[in-house]
């Protein structure tokens, strides 16, 4: 099975960025570093569990991507 076209760093990046928050901010949120913040930009896909945590974090339903990207592909 393919690859889902979700680049879920660039969505998390891109979304903080919409909010106007840093990424100190979320590291807080999700009690680590800004390293690892930015690592996770640079990922195409991360845990669940960290999911989670940044959607509760940016207030945004990140699993959704992943619906539609399911939908999508499951419809063709």
């Amino acid at each position: 099975m393919g690859k889902s076209n979700v680049h879920i760093g660039e969505e998390i990046h891109n979304e903080l960025e919409r909010q106007g928050r840093s990424v100190s901010w979320l590291a807080e949120q999700l009690g680590c570093n800004r390293t690892n913040i930015y690592n996770i930009f640079m990922r195409d896909n991360i845990n669940t569990l960290l999911l989670m945590k940044t959607s509760l974090a940016l207030k945004k339903d990140f699993f959704a991507l992943y619906s539609r990207a399911f939908a999508n592909k499951s419809a063709k």
